[in-house]
């Protein structure tokens, strides 16, 4: 098994761990009601995907 011959200096060790950190979720509107849906997801106010009304939710039967 191979076994590093020198330390790695503190700035060689962050500028790999530069790449780590998280990105936060893609957010948009939803064309229909307005209300925040992630991208390429079905809203889940209204249940309309691609100006397609997929599912019908409860509040809408009433």
């Amino acid at each position: 098994m191979a076994l590093p011959k020198r330390r790695h200096s503190r700035s060689r060790t962050r500028q790999r761990r530069a790449h780590d950190s998280l990105n936060q979720p893609s957010v948009s509107k939803c064309p229909e009601c307005g209300e925040p849906k992630m991208l390429h997801q079905l809203c889940g106010g209204c249940g309309v995907y691609k100006g397609k009304n997929i599912i019908q939710l409860e509040d809408e039967l009433n």
